[in-house]
């Protein structure tokens, strides 16, 4: 059977375009203080998870001899803790960071979840002289472009700095690379470097 002409005078609707992909779930928030005082750490770290429900991630001394508290939780509750923290800390806090509406993949990776480095994905890697730099870079380049966390390293082992790696077409990595290095400052930024295509025999974190 033929179908049915449509009535003269309309056209078939055109069929919608596809839909972008939902965007990453941004409810928790990130807070990270680091202190000249180790004992004046601890002390933070008790007050601050005393004050409101969030989740420790690290609270333990750090090279060269800094005191390091990273928590999560709640944009509200964080936000109580952050400030009970800078309260208590007073002028032996020097460096901190709130990130509210923090990017899902930030947080899946200070859960030890990675994303993997696809056969034909570029490789980016940011490099930052504090704690609190590379997360807010971090965080950045997420929010900026498709791309992968495959890795990243606070601290531990690296003299108080951060790294992390990106992966994911090129033209994208550009992007995240561009808007890390954008977000701190120049005197924190160690290095931004990108590798078109890894070799296969690469070994390294991220990879």
């Amino acid at each position: 059977m033929s179908p049915a002409p449509r009535p003269p005078g309309k056209r078939a609707a055109p069929s919608p375009p596809p839909s972008a992909p939902p965007p990453p779930l941004r409810e928790d928030a990130l807070g990270l203080l680091e202190l000249e005082s180790i004992a004046k750490g601890l002390v933070v770290a008790d007050a601050l998870i005393k004050k409101a429900a969030v989740k420790l991630y690290v609270s333990e001394p750090m090279t060269p001899g800094k005191y390091v508290v990273l928590f999560k939780g709640p944009v509200a509750e964080a936000q109580e803790s952050f400030e009970e923290a800078l309260r208590v800390g007073a002028a032996l806090v020097i460096d901190k960071l709130l990130l509210t509406g923090v990017h899902s993949r930030v947080v899946a990776a200070l859960d030890g979840a990675f994303e993997a480095l696809g056969a034909h994905d570029a490789l980016g890697i940011v490099e930052t002289h504090t704690l609190a730099a590379t997360l807010l870079a971090a965080d950045t380049a997420l929010k900026a472009a498709q791309v992968n966390l495959t890795f990243l390293q606070l601290a531990k082992g690296i003299g108080g700095k951060g790294w992390f790696t990106l992966a994911g077409a090129q033209a994208d990595v550009e992007a995240a690379l561009e808007a890390a290095a954008a977000a701190v400052e120049p005197r924190l930024l160690v290095a931004t470097e990108l590798i078109s295509r890894p070799h296969r025999d690469l070994k390294g974190p991220g990879l």
